[in-house]
């Protein structure tokens, strides 16, 4: 294979592209590379066409490796990379949303796209590099109808001004963190979090990245391979014409009649399936007939600006709240919006319950995390329930990033917030009902979030060129199966914390993103408003049945002794305050010491013991102990010669024989047995083996 090498650049960051290097037998193989962040697209198309399906069949396949940053698995049992983790399952969605809707939809050959993270350095993420790569590998391969290229961009915010492509280090002073996808003059894709953004600014940031993405762009032009016309599609279904023809007006009165609309579309539907039933698949018939009613939805819109259910364009659907529904969790929201529907449970816990994360890029732990379960009931549909599918775990993250901004500060709330939306109604936009049940569970638990956060779906109807067009608000499900557009936006009255946006078509205009921005602030301040009327601030207290943690410092030192020789002090106070299941005990570098428990009385008393264990002990003090056990001369076991007092929860000292009386005696158990309660003071401190001396015949009373 020759070895061919481009260069580009990407804001100031300078991005090589090399083919010929890997991976011969694919369509096409490029690696991009940022300082030393490196990864492997390739691109195969299958040879024959897959029989009965109605859909482009794409895959992407984002593939993180432990290599990559010089890692090996942190598990004893399981070395080799597992499930993709929710990053790579988030990166590969990121992947995907702007490359499918440049294909054409008639296409019925598999393609695939891999990407493998080769490499990762410390400055630059790969996802915006994989999103790159893998439309230089499309655009390379030539084995299918890409209207590509497509570039990406990240875009940050620090101290109000906007970076082009920041690193990992400038990120974490970001108060933006948004990424954008395009081709030479459409935004494809936009996925954002932000510390309440304006619009204005956002739409600043959009276009920055539109702009920074030209020589990305502009570079794959000069590898661009048009699809082989010796390879052209086939024309569409012949059902086509036909049913146009015996059945176009029919379609159109049933779609007219208003209310009954649905019903009368289905028999229609049935009698066409019937009556063509040997000339054409039935996939067929649903396909074209599935096309001339979203021709339907569309011409009433554009023409006539009527939405399916009568709304107004710009009208939210109505809405309904309820909150502290469930009697045991510790907060609950009941989120609905027309004929979606979102219940969103918190739960609050112990800081230890915070989530360990070990990926190709991340260590650390995570205090916030928001799940979303989309259950085929939602849909009045019957499927498999098994594990959280990629649609699943995107809109979770979505609405998961849409409130981070708005948390508070472990300083000051240091519990760890897990949220569960559980979708059990869906007609559209029900991420951003999530992310409003999220504000309102977080707000029924006690949760004491800075401003409370609301999100809206908007959708898009154009005409061929997008040069007439309508943004609808809060899109429902009819209108995102017919139309160009889910934009979702989520943010404060004073800014936007998150976005997502996804087109069918070619890219968005500029005055379409303006409109949209516009008039989803107006929709997403009617939706606070009415969330606002159903809880107008956190509640003042958290649950009863939620842990309440206490905060004690101790000297750093002191950390040692607190757990003692293989935890075995800690869990002697765990297991005295209730056991793990009542209390649990965190302990932080610091000397923070972190006490959640269920029980307030069993709680203090490991406070108590975390208290005296901390605490200084000093030559001269009197405490009440009790003795513990009888020391013995090691020579001698018949001889006593002390008596050890514990006199504080996990302190303990010797009182020597000749400390337990002003009178000589010969034994300790002619005046103390074990168990006896006595004052002693300390006498003596051994700094260096944490040893007390104690004597009961200088206390004074």
């Amino acid at each position: 294979m020759a070895l061919q090498r481009y260069t580009s650049l990407l804001g100031e960051t300078k991005l090589t592209f090399e083919f010929g290097r890997f991976a011969e037998q694919a369509h096409a193989a490029v690696t991009v590379q940022a300082g030393e962040t490196v990864v492997l697209a390739t691109v195969v198309v299958a040879k024959q066409e897959r029989e009965g399906i109605d859909y482009f069949p794409l895959m992407v396949d984002y593939e993180e490796r432990l290599y990559a940053a010089g890692k090996i698995s942190g598990s004893r049992f399981i070395k080799r990379e597992g499930r993709p983790s929710e990053e790579a399952i988030l990166t590969a969605r990121l992947v995907d949303r702007p490359l499918r809707p440049l294909f054409d939809k008639k296409f019925r050959r598999d393609v695939q796209v891999i990407i493998t993270v080769l490499s990762v350095d410390t400055e630059y993420d790969p996802d915006v590099l994989a999103i790159i790569a893998a439309s230089a590998a499309l655009s390379k391969a030539g084995k299918a109808p890409f209207a590509g290229p497509v570039a990406a961009c990240r875009i940050g915010m620090i101290d109000g001004k906007l970076v082009v492509h920041p690193t990992r280090l400038q990120m974490e002073a970001s108060d933006l963190d948004l990424v954008v996808a395009g081709t030479a003059d459409r935004i494809m894709m936009v996925e954002a979090g932000a510390n309440e953004v304006p619009e204005d600014v956002m739409l600043e940031a959009l276009k920055l990245a539109q702009s920074s993405m030209q020589d990305v762009i502009k570079t794959q032009k000069e590898f661009f391979v048009p699809y082989s016309s010796e390879e052209a599609i086939k024309a569409g279904p012949t059902a086509e014409d036909t049913i146009i023809e015996q059945y176009g007006s029919a379609i159109k009165a049933a779609y007219a009649t208003g209310a009954d609309r649905r019903e009368k579309l289905d028999a229609l539907l049935a009698t066409i399936l019937v009556e063509l039933d040997g000339k054409f698949k039935q996939s067929e018939i649903k396909t074209v007939f599935g096309k001339l009613f979203d021709k339907e939805v569309r011409t009433a819109i554009l023409d006539r600006k009527e939405r399916p259910d009568g709304r107004a364009i710009t009208e939210v659907r109505p809405i309904t709240i309820e909150v502290g529904l469930l009697p045991r969790t510790h907060g609950s929201g009941l989120f609905t919006r027309g004929q979606t529907q979102a219940l969103t449970i918190a739960t609050l816990g112990a800081p230890g319950d915070e989530q360990m994360i070990d990926t190709m890029e991340t260590e650390g732990t995570k205090r916030y995390m928001h799940h979303y379960n989309f259950p085929p009931f939602s849909t009045g549909e019957t499927s498999p329930v098994r594990g959280a599918s990629r649609r699943e775990i995107g809109h979770g993250a979505l609405a998961e990033r849409a409130l981070v901004p708005v948390l508070p500060d472990k300083d000051t709330f240091p519990y760890t917030i897990r949220l569960v939306s559980e979708i059990l109604s869906s007609n559209g936009s029900s991420s951003m009902a999530a992310t409003c049940g999220s504000t309102l569970a977080l707000m029924d638990a006690g949760v004491p979030i800075k401003k409370p956060v609301a999100g809206v779906a908007m959708g898009l109807v154009t005409n061929h060129d997008s040069s007439v067009f309508e943004v609808l608000t809060d899109l429902q499900g009819q209108e995102d199966f017919s139309g160009d557009m889910d934009f979702k936006i989520a943010g404060t009255r004073d800014g936007i914390t998150a976005i997502q946006m996804d087109t069918k078509i070619a890219g968005l205009s500029w005055p379409i993103i303006e409109q949209t921005l516009t008039q989803a602030y107006t929709g997403r301040m009617h939706i606070m408003d009415k969330m606002l009327e159903a809880l107008p601030e956190p509640r003042a207290d958290i649950s009863a049945y939620a842990p309440r943690i206490v905060a004690i410092k101790i000297a750093p030192e002191k950390i040692g002794e607190l757990i003692g020789p293989g935890g075995k002090n800690i869990n002697r106070i765990i297991d005295a305050a209730g056991g793990k299941s009542v209390t649990s005990i965190d302990i932080e570098e610091d000397g923070t010491v972190l006490i959640s428990s269920t029980d307030a009385e069993l709680a203090q008393h490991a406070i108590s013991e975390i208290q005296a264990i901390g605490r200084v002990i000093e030559v001269g003090e009197v405490f009440d102990g009790y003795v513990a056990g009888i020391v013995r001369d090691r020579n001698d076991p018949t001889k006593e010669i002390g008596a050890i007092v514990e006199f504080l929860p996990g302190k303990d000292g010797m009182v020597h024989i000749s400390q337990v009386s002003n009178e000589r005696i010969a034994n300790i158990s002619s005046l103390l047995n074990v168990g006896d309660t006595v004052r002693v003071k300390v006498i003596a401190i051994d700094p260096e083996k944490g040893r007390f001396s104690l004597s009961i015949k200088d206390v004074t009373d």
